[in-house]
């Protein structure tokens, strides 16, 4: 800890490894969740799929397309949430021990702790979605445009070829309102599910919990997080795969295609069609990625997350 700083000092290689342990948590729980993501994203896009549930609608992609139509994506998905999911935990690593040095003590940071949770996730969040963007756009090709491609380089190289930058980015003010309060609801009820769960408990008990009940505290806080992650970021994510679809007027601007399309789908489809799936699979999926980045850290040696919970 520096003279200018109130926090303890993070080096270069504890970026490094915090980067390292968000990749691998990102990457795993988002490719082993790729068989739902696809049903997800058909329910979403595809007009034959409308009204059903993730079960049937899964059993009809099988019967049409054979078992492995439901790894569609697989590729650019486990390679696109390896540098996000490295980049947001890093970065919000980074970016509220930057907010917390900037209240000039641990009370006033405690205090607005809040606002430092919205602040360092959502900021984390926007720079690591530029590079996932190409990515994610060439995901959703594959899922949601049947033959649009072999894989992942093919469907990027295709992109590349046929529409350049603009078919890479043209989802991306989208991604933006997908990711960040997915990132927000992540990161911001996370720290508030395991403040409250530690106050229940006292310091006592806190100081004296075994690994499996730290294994817990992360597993029970992330899948409240989950289901706020869900909420809050599924109308993007519906409106997100329509646009890379190729839905809705391309003479039009993003912003202006977006709000477009939300007035076409209504609040019903916009806010419920592939919720349920959604709500599944993401609480599935921040749940596992705060669990397996606690373990990254614990093994590779990264220092602990700066804490300014309320006890």
């Amino acid at each position: 800890m520096n003279a200018s700083s109130i926090t303890p000092t993070f080096g270069a290689g504890d970026y490094v490894k915090f980067f390292g342990a968000g990749a691998l948590a990102a990457t795993l729980t988002h490719g082993a969740a790729t068989p739902i993501d696809v049903v997800k994203t058909r329910i979403q896009v595809d007009d034959s799929m409308k009204g059903l549930n993730m079960i049937r609608a899964g059993r009809q992609i099988v019967a049409k397309e054979g078992a492995s139509a439901l790894l569609t994506g697989f590729g650019p998905t486990a390679v696109g949430y390896l540098v996000q999911g490295g980049g947001k935990f890093a970065g919000y690593e980074f970016f509220k021990k930057q907010a917390i040095d900037l209240t000039g003590s641990l009370e006033k940071a405690t205090q607005h702790r809040t606002a430092i949770y919205l602040g360092a996730s959502a900021t984390a969040e926007f720079f690591a979605d530029i590079a996932l963007c190409p990515l994610e756009a060439t995901r959703i090709r594959l899922v949601s445009q049947r033959g649009f491609a072999s894989g992942l380089t093919t469907g990027f190289m295709r992109i590349a070829r046929e529409e350049g930058f603009r078919g890479f980015y043209s989802g991306f003010v989208p991604l933006l309102f997908k990711q960040v309060p997915y990132a927000v609801g992540q990161f911001s009820v996370h720290e508030a599910a395991v403040e409250a769960m530690y106050r229940v408990m006292g310091p006592e008990r806190k100081a004296k919990l075994t690994q499996l009940q730290s294994t817990g505290v992360e597993l029970s806080s992330g899948i409240v997080a989950g289901v706020a992650a869900a909420v809050l970021s599924h109308p993007a994510d519906t409106l997100l795969s329509a646009i890379n679809k190729g839905a809705g007027d391309p003479k039009q601007g993003v912003t202006s295609r977006m709000f477009s399309l939300a007035r076409e789908f209504g609040p019903r489809r916009l806010l419920l069609a592939g919720l349920g799936p959604r709500i599944f699979m993401t609480c599935g999926l921040v749940s596992g990625q705060f669990v397996i980045y606690a373990q990254c850290k614990t093994l590779v040696g990264a220092p602990p997350g700066i804490e300014i919970h309320k006890e």
